[in-house]
């Protein structure tokens, strides 16, 4: 059997880390490997190093990094050796936070060579940040697209113009759904994230239903819910020090997640909960299981004693 790397850890949104007992230095990561729960099988290739923006306030995944974009000579002999060595590649993730803000022709030629070493390739993903869609043109997406980069994971985090603000995510609401239905445009498919908590407790109600109507404006095939947690090393945990930050109960953010279902009015789109930050894993496609996950939710505000909340030790980011 052949050795199989997919820098895989649990279902959470990274960091991981190399199995031990593979060939050394032929496969580099620097710092720590960050990928959404759906591409744990997935082969992480490490197109760019970093975030280009590097500014949203919850966000510690690379501030350690300096954005650069790595040459593509180096990426093809990576390319080259798993080929040699894993079995049969169906998923390839590209890894950081931000490839998508490299040139479209060194993401074309890179595109073309998973191809030719990967036969059974079905899909090739990447994180992608507003500021990547607002300079990346639709007709690029579309080029991508036909090269396998068919997947874009989006953190919408709110529909709330203030929250946005305080997390400073560059765009607005409006803009948000701008960028979005560029990729949508262009036929990518879009799994999108909503930060449950982050309009604290003065704005949770605002924060639901906000971030209901931008989904709603924007049809994502995937929608999933993260909690906001601060990370040492962030804004926001500076903020939380200073008491600035409300860190909102199970019960809370499980009557903002119950108003945020409630707005969502969506026409084939699977919802999860399933990332390690939740208090609830819930799942279903809407608008199929929308009334039964509402009803779940409606138990769990009914009888909170009773509700299968995760215990501390089990969440994580």
């Amino acid at each position: 059997m052949r050795p199989r790397w997919t820098a895989r850890n649990r279902r959470r949104n990274g960091p991981s880390r190399p199995r031990a007992g593979r060939l050394p230095g032929v496969i580099q990561y620097e710092g720590k490997l960050y990928r959404p729960p759906s591409e744990a099988d997935s082969l992480i290739l490490q197109a760019t190093i970093g975030c280009s923006y590097n500014k949203c306030t919850f966000c510690a995944m690379y501030r350690e990094k300096r954005f650069r974009v790595r040459p593509l000579e180096e990426l093809t002999r990576e390319i080259q050796w798993a080929a040699r060595t894993m079995g049969p590649v169906r998923k390839v993730f590209l890894a950081d936070g931000d490839a998508l803000i490299a040139k479209s022709s060194f993401l074309e030629e890179l595109l073309v060579r998973l191809r030719q070493a990967f036969p059974s390739l079905h899909r090739v993903s990447c994180y992608a940040s507003p500021q990547a869609l607002q300079v990346r043109k639709v007709e690029e997406m579309q080029r991508l697209r036909d090269a396998g980069l068919t997947l874009y994971y989006l953190g919408i985090e709110s529909g709330h113009d203030e929250v946005l603000t305080r997390l400073e995510k560059g765009v607005d609401a409006q803009e948000m759904i701008r960028v979005a239905g560029k990729a949508t445009e262009a036929g990518i498919k879009l799994s999108t994230m909503i930060l449950l908590g982050a309009g604290n407790r003065a704005l949770s109600s605002a924060h639901a239903r906000a971030s209901a109507e931008v989904v709603n404006a924007i049809q994502p095939r995937f929608v999933s819910t993260l909690v906001m947690t601060p990370v040492e090393g962030t804004p926001l945990f500076d903020s939380a020090e200073r008491g600035e930050v409300d860190e909102l109960s199970p019960l809370e953010l499980a009557r903002e997640l119950r108003e945020f279902v409630a707005g969502l009015e969506l026409t084939g789109t699977v919802f999860r909960s399933n990332h390690a930050s939740n208090y609830l894993a819930l799942a279903g496609n809407l608008p199929r299981d929308k009334a039964r996950i509402l009803a779940a939710l409606d138990q769990v505000l009914a009888h909170p004693g009773r509700a299968p909340f995760a215990p501390e030790w089990m969440r994580g980011l």
